[in-house]
């Protein structure tokens, strides 16, 4: 019993891999809504694998370090994909120039920060009711939202046919997932009202973002998720 107690939450966190790596797999393949259903369940798992550890009392240090090898396929590869796939009709043209190797390998910048945000958050003492930085799985909804929008209804099109605003998109992707920018999470160190404020801001944003928009509206919370804790960047502490 004590075995199941111990490794149930280690369980959880492997299947957010899984589920990563399958994603990735689709993806690959072109198979993006595969890959959405996938990112869904990953996201779902990333979150109970924390919760299920804390509820059983089975912290362990080696749990932590599972769940970021399971968020770097989930949420570090997948990302860098999703840009490596948008980067992939413009070949080895840029501005008119003839580069040497395809620009899409470019998207993987996203991948190459992911791991380096994971690392930082793994050493970092400091975020235990804030992010610094975008978190991976944010940024994730982020990029993959955009592809998704566009694929289901040609939405942010001006974006996604345009390769000098991807590239700008992937760098500033790549620097948010390190920058020194206080964001939100979802964790409550008190119960008090004014100590929530950006948590209430953030939810009652989110939902009236997704009601108006739907799916167009999935990269936009996350730009909104953004904003917000900058605005409140003094009540992150």
């Amino acid at each position: 019993m004590n075995f199941i107690k111990n490794n149930l939450a280690n369980a959880i966190t492997l299947g957010n891999l899984l589920s990563g790596c399958i994603g990735a797999i689709h993806l690959i393949s072109g198979d993006y809504q595969t890959t959405a259903v996938c990112i869904v369940v990953s996201l779902v798992l990333d979150f109970f694998d924390g919760f299920t550890a804390r509820a059983l009392k089975a912290n362990s240090n080696l749990g932590t370090q599972l769940d970021s090898l399971a968020d770097m396929v989930s949420f570090g590869l997948v990302p860098g994909l999703t840009m490596f796939k948008m980067l992939e009709p413009f070949g080895t043209d840029l501005f008119g120039i003839t580069l040497p190797f395809e620009i899409q390998y470019f998207g993987l910048l996203i991948t190459l920060f992911s791991c380096l945000r994971l690392a930082i958050f793994n050493l970092d003492e400091d975020q235990k009711y804030y992010f610094k930085g975008l978190n991976t799985p944010s940024n994730t909804i982020l990029i993959f939202g955009l592809f998704y929008a566009f694929k289901e209804n040609q939405s942010f099109e001006f974006l996604l046919n345009n390769e000098f605003a991807l590239i700008i998109l992937t760098v500033i992707s790549s620097w948010l997932l390190i920058s020194p920018i206080k964001m939100i999470a979802m964790k409550f160190k008190s119960m008090k009202l004014q100590d929530n404020y950006p948590k209430i801001a953030l939810l009652v944003g989110s939902v009236i973002i997704l009601v108006i928009f739907k799916t167009v509206g999935i990269p936009m919370v996350i730009l909104y998720y953004i904003l917000i804790s900058i605005i409140f960047q003094k009540q992150l502490k």
